[in-house]
C-alpha cells in the first residue's frame, strides 16, 4: 500500500498533542503481538508492565493517572519506538514494522445511530428509497416538502415529538427511523466484534455486494465497565445504504463486514484540561479522495447531536446489560453525503482506492484507503490467540526473572 498522507507523527497527533495523554496499542514485530502503548511527542512508550491490555488499564481507579506514573518508572519511561517510524509505518502498511492497531482491544463495540436530525431524514430517504440510489433525489424532495425545517429541534421524546409522530402518522410518513430520531429510546446496536477493528492506515472494507455506501466520520466514547466514560477517539462507521435501506433488519449485513469498522489513531484520556464537556462542541472533519480525483468534504458538528452522551451511554450500559470489560460507543454521525459522484441523482458512493481521512482537533487523524472487504486482509487475531499471546509473554517474564 502506497503512503496516505505525510507520515509524520504530527500528521495525525491532535492539534495539542504536547498536552494530550494519548494511549493506544501497536503492534510489536519482536514478540509478535499486541502492546499497551503511551505516545508523548515523538515517543511510544511499552505500558506492558502496567496493563496486558486496555481494558486492564482503564479499569484502574485512575488510568490517567497510572499512565503518568509509569512514564516516570525507570522500567517504563525509556521509550520503546519512535512515532514517527510507527505513523510512517501504519500509514504506508508495512506490517514487517511496528504500526498502530485499533486502539481498544476487549471492550464491545457498540453503535447509536439517528442521533442527529439531518442524518435521520437520510436514512428515512434511504427506507423509501428501498436501498435505490436513483430515486434518492425525488425521495429527499418529497421528504423534506413534507416535514419541512421544523424537526431538528424536535426534543427525542418530548411531547413536541410525540405530536410530530402523530402528524407524520397522518401523512403517512412515519418510519421507523423516525421512531428512534424523535422517540424516547435511541437506536443502539452492536458494530462489530472484539478485536474485529482496524486502525490507523489499514484497509477499510466494502463487501462487493454493496453499490450505495458511505463512510460515517464520528466520535467515539472509550467506557469502562461501570459505565464512565474515560476517553475518546475516533470511528468510521462504514455503511450500506442499499442494504440497509432495503430492511432495517439487514442492519447486521449493512455494519459487520470484514474491516468496516475503524478506530483510532489513539485513544485520548480524559485530565484537567480534556474531558468529556470539551467533546460536546467538537468538529469532525471528513475528506474523501477518490483514485478518479473525486473529493468529498464533510463536518459532524457534535454539538448537533439531538441526544446527550450520558443518554446514550445510559442507554447502552446499565442494570439491563453490563460489560465486564468496558465498551467503545460510536455517537452517531451528522454527516449523511448526498453529493453526486457519476451520475445525477445517484448521490454518493465508494470506489476503491478512496482515502478517507476523520480529524479532530483534540483526537488527531484517522486515515484508511477504502477496498473490497474480500480482498482485504482477513480478521485472523482474535481472543484466542491474544489470550495465547499473553500467556506465552507471562511465561517469557518469568523465566527472565529466574534467570
Amino acid at each position: 500500500m502506497t503512503a496516505l498522507m505525510s507520515d509524520s507523527a504530527a500528521s495525525v497527533l491532535p492539534e495539542d498533542a504536547e498536552r494530550a495523554l494519548l494511549i493506544g496499542r501497536l503492534w510489536d514485530v519482536e514478540t509478535g503481538g499486541p502492546r499497551v502503548i503511551a505516545v508523548s511527542g515523538d515517543a511510544v512508550f511499552d505500558l506492558h508492565r502496567l496493563a496486558r491490555t486496555v481494558s486492564e488499564l482503564l479499569e484502574l481507579p485512575d488510568p490517567a493517572g497510572a499512565v503518568r506514573t509509569a512514564l516516570q518508572d525507570p522500567e517504563m519511561a525509556e521509550p520503546r519506538w519512535a512515532a514517527a517510524d510507527v505513523v510512517s509505518a501504519s500509514l504506508t502498511g508495512d506490517a514487517d514494522r511496528p504500526h498502530l492497531l485499533a486502539p481498544v482491544d476487549l471492550q464491545v463495540i457498540k453503535a447509536c445511530g439517528v442521533t442527529f436530525a439531518d442524518s435521520m431524514i437520510e436514512r428515512v430517504i434511504e427506507e423509501r428509497c428501498a436501498g435505490n440510489a436513483g430515486r434518492a433525489a425525488e425521495m429527499r424532495r418529497l421528504v423534506a416538502r413534507a416535514l419541512g425545517g421544523t424537526i431538528g429541534a424536535v426534543r427525542p421524546g418530548s411531547p413536541e415529538a410525540a405530536e410530530a409522530k402523530r402528524v407524520l402518522m397522518d401523512e403517512g410518513l412515519w418510519s421507523q427511523y423516525l421512531e428512534v430520531g424523535i422517540g424516547p429510546d435511541p437506536e443502539v446496536f452492536t458494530k462489530a466484534p472484539v478485536l474485529s477493528s482496524v486502525g490507523l492506515g489499514a484497509g477499510v472494507g466494502i463487501p462487493s455486494f454493496s453499490s450505495w455506501n458511505n463512510p460515517e466520520p464520528e466520535l467515539v466514547l472509550v467506557v469502562t465497565s461501570q459505565g464512565k466514560v474515560v476517553g475518546a477517539t475516533l470511528g468510521n462507521d462504514v455503511n450500506l445504504r442499499d442494504v440497509e435501506g432495503r430492511s432495517a433488519l439487514l442492519l447486521g449485513k449493512a455494519k459487520d463486514n470484514n474491516a468496516s469498522s475503524a478506530l483510532g489513531p489513539l485513544i485520548r484520556l480524559f485530565d484537567g484540561e480534556f474531558t468529556l464537556d470539551t467533546l460536546r462542541e467538537e468538529e469532525i472533519l471528513l475528506r474523501v479522495e477518490g483514485p478518479d480525483g473525486y473529493q468529498l468534504e464533510g463536518r459532524n458538528t457534535v454539538a448537533r447531536i439531538s441526544r446527550p452522551f450520558e443518554e446514550l451511554v445510559a442507554a447502552t450500559h446499565g442494570r439491563h446489560h453490563q460489560y465486564p470489560d468496558g465498551f467503545a460507543l460510536f455517537t452517531g454521525t451528522l454527516f449523511a453525503p448526498t453529493q453526486d459522484r457519476d451520475e445525477p441523482g445517484q448521490g454518493f458512493t465508494h470506489k476503491h482506492g478512496d482515502v478517507v481521512t476523520i480529524r479532530s482537533r483534540h483526537l488527531g487523524a484517522l486515515i484508511n484507503r477504502v477496498g473490497a472487504s474480500e480482498e482485504l486482509p482477513e480478521w485472523t487475531f482474535g481472543l484466542r490467540q491474544l489470550f495465547g499471546y499473553l500467556e506465552a509473554q507471562r511465561r517469557e517474564h518469568a523465566g527472565a526473572a529466574l534467570r
